[in-house]
């Protein structure tokens, strides 16, 4: 079952490709939130969403969000992901354990051991305000999060 719109966010803690742990938390009362799940590192759907995250940053900066991008691979391998692909922003792993954020969230895919494409905006109280939830192979449009975020 996915979290509905009006409900508070599932806080989590999660380690990113340096190591840091980042918590929903720290951005409460601060910024808006984009919380996107991804299925894989270095597939294309998925490079050609986070690029696209990547090339409209200032967007979401004017919309005084930040962007937490989910998978379940390991946090070496989005290590790797950021440096090839200069994702400068953090990447979360939801590896071990084995997409527990992801399952909080409903977007896990117990069967094929990953999250599918789903995406939460949740404003600085913490509340979820937006969310789509897509298959593995349906790509998203960040002009879709960009609207959400210009009217909170």
């Amino acid at each position: 079952m996915s979290v509905e719109v009006g409900q508070p966010a599932p806080d989590f803690t999660l380690t990113n490709q340096y190591g840091e742990s980042i918590s929903l938390a720290d951005f409460r009362g601060k910024r808006n939130v984009v919380l996107m799940f991804y299925p894989f590192a270095f597939t294309s759907i998925c490079t050609g969403e986070l690029c696209e995250l990547r090339d409209s940053q200032s967007d979401f900066e004017a919309g005084d969000a930040e962007i937490l991008s989910v998978s379940c691979d390991t946090p070496h391998t989005l290590k790797v992901y950021a440096k090839q692909e200069v994702l400068e922003r953090s990447l979360l792993s939801d590896f071990w354990p084995h997409g527990e954020v992801s399952t909080a969230y409903g977007v896990f895919l117990p069967e094929k051991g990953f999250a599918t494409r789903g995406t939460f905006v949740i404003d600085k109280a913490g509340i979820v305000r937006w969310s789509i939830i897509n298959g593995p192979g349906q790509a998203r449009s960040a002009d879709e999060y960009k609207a959400v975020l210009a009217g909170l």
